[in-house]
């Protein structure tokens, strides 16, 4: 007969135990190789760039929008894209894309396990694309290639798939740390995107990985903030309803941008060629597009710095956010290799700047870093990344209650306006469903007694399991399903040979039914009582 002495014991605020110090450890060694593979992206980025663009060697990241090619830089995306087509029909088809849906089809369908092949050639993939003008980032490249990284790091041990998701995360999000020297916002697109709860178990563990990566990222790529700018004074009343107003409209240019991409993917879908050619297509847009405005190509992170700022101003902007838009979601729906987040950090920085022409107060450096916050949160629906995201990018804390404002606006715009996001619909589309909403079990939270039966106290008969009053319910179905049965006795906490009750499956299925119930029933406010009373 089973004890229910240590039952309360059990119960606490969290489920963590000492297991997490070794996945600890084992994510600060992730943390470290993620580092050194983001190292190893952006000097590939750097490499590629300037042998397409400028014939030299150098690892340093240029601006394509340099270079003296004329209008042969228009066959540089071209060739990019049919390398990728190739590598993605003769290597791994899983390199296509901007690697966050990946991430997640891994998670969710593939037990965490990603293949060295991915781990290779996803890098490789996405470095010769942005380094040929693709106008993508590297956050979405560097995810999957440290979670791959991770991935294969847990598969050498004997993990759970709980314990290889935790080390898969981690080494995405060390990836975008050491990137972009932002291990909050990292820490939190793992909470937000990837890890599909909120639990000590696998938060702590990342965060250390994200923590360790953005420390390494001093001696590899450089100290201080990416986009360094004047700190701003504290935004008085009417510049937050201002930051309001562009976070809505950042919410609908992000469904904008969502159905714009998702478009282009159905016309490729449609063309009577092979997808290892669309890259190729793709290209040949991105290359014209790069022709009329240069510095949409590539990650563009001066264009970044020169929007935050405020050194682009007039109706250059409506060029560039538009020419950035357009090539990006052409090449992103050729199914080429890239990221997303740079490039929305550019379109709704540009957005901004331009809505700053009819803001009277602030500066059109302000409203732009407002506005990439928007962007990013709305499309992403990831608002405190975002939030956290520009913070970390900028070090300008006196922004944050403006950003946040704008974030949560755009996000709430999102959710009404579309049912999935950009990074959620590519998942959607290969026939898998995922929610976003993090909840906590009603079995967890209903113990035996709320839903039993109750008996006289008699003798057990010997059953081969019992429950107790003081049982959660998730243990007690736990039990109905190993047991094959649809009823359980009730054991006295007392004596455990003595029967109090029963408790029987449907009534756990019940109990849960009405919890749900309850969220939309409405019960009548103190106004309405009030008319109702008597005069």
């Amino acid at each position: 007969m089973e004890s229910s002495a240590p039952l309360d014991d059990r119960l606490g605020d969290f489920t963590a135990d000492i297991r997490i110090l070794p996945l600890i450890a084992m994510a600060a060694l992730i943390g470290v190789i993620s580092a050194y593979v983001a190292l190893a992206l952006v000097r590939l980025i750097g490499f590629f760039t300037h042998v397409f663009y400028y014939h030299d060697i150098g690892t340093s990241l240029v601006s394509p929008a340099g270079n003296r090619l004329g209008v042969w830089a228009v066959a540089v995306p071209v060739v990019g894209g049919l390398i990728v087509g190739l590598m993605a029909r003769y290597g791994s088809e899983r390199i296509r894309g901007h690697g966050i849906p990946e991430a997640l089809e891994a998670i969710l369908i593939g037990r965490s396990r990603m293949s060295a092949k991915i781990a290779v050639l996803k890098p490789l993939s996405s470095a010769i694309a942005i380094g040929t003008g693709g106008p993508f980032g590297a956050e979405g490249p560097i995810i999957m290639t440290g979670g791959a990284f991770g991935s294969l790091f847990a598969q050498v041990f004997h993990l759970s798939s709980a314990e290889r998701k935790t080390l898969l995360v981690a080494g995405a999000a060390g990836g975008m740390a050491a990137v972009f020297g932002t291990p909050v916002a990292a820490a939190l697109l793992a909470v937000e995107l990837l890890l599909f709860e909120w639990k000590p178990r696998s938060f702590i563990p990342v965060a250390c990985a994200a923590a360790v990566a953005a420390a390494l990222r001093v001696p590899l790529l450089g100290p201080g903030p990416l986009f360094p700018v004047t700190p701003h004074a504290a935004l008085p009343w009417p510049e937050l309803v201002t930051a309001l107003g562009l976070g809505v409209a950042a919410g609908f240019a992000s469904g904008g941008l969502t159905w714009l991409v998702y478009a282009c993917e159905d016309l490729f879908r449609k063309l009577p060629i092979h997808w290892m050619w669309w890259p190729l297509l793709g290209g040949a847009v991105v290359g014209l597009g790069g022709l009329l405005y240069p510095r949409a190509l590539g990650v563009g992170y001066d264009t970044i710095h020169d929007l935050l700022t405020g050194r682009l101003v007039g109706l250059v902007l409506l060029g560039l956010v538009v020419t950035k838009a357009v090539i990006w979601a052409v090449a992103l729906g050729s199914g080429t290799s890239g990221g997303v987040l740079a490039p929305l950090l550019i379109m709704g920085g540009s957005l901004g700047a331009l809505e700053a022409h009819w803001i009277p107060s602030g500066d059109p450096g302000l409203w732009a870093a407002i506005s990439m916050g928007a962007m990013m949160g709305g499309t992403m629906r990831s608002p405190f990344t975002a939030v956290a995201f520009v913070l970390e990018l900028t070090h300008d804390i006196n922004v944050l209650p403006g950003l946040f404002v704008a974030c949560i606006a755009a996000h709430a715009v999102t959710v009404l306006l579309m049912k999935r996001s950009i990074l959620t619909e590519k998942v959607a589309r290969r026939g898998y469903h995922l929610t976003r909403e993090y909840t906590v079990n009603p079995l967890q939270l209903l113990r035996v007694r709320d839903v039993m039966e109750p008996a006289l106290l008699i003798p057990s008969d010997g059953a081969p399991a019992v429950v107790y009053p003081d049982e959660l319910l998730e243990s007690a179905m736990r039990k109905l399903l190993e047991h094959e049965v649809d009823v359980l006795p009730v054991a006295s906490p007392d004596d455990p040979s003595r029967v109090v009750g029963y408790v029987e499956r449907a009534a756990i299925l019940g109990a849960w039914v009405q919890l749900t119930r309850d969220e939309h029933a409405k019960e009548e406010g103190w106004l309405g009582r009030l008319r109702k009373a008597p005069r």
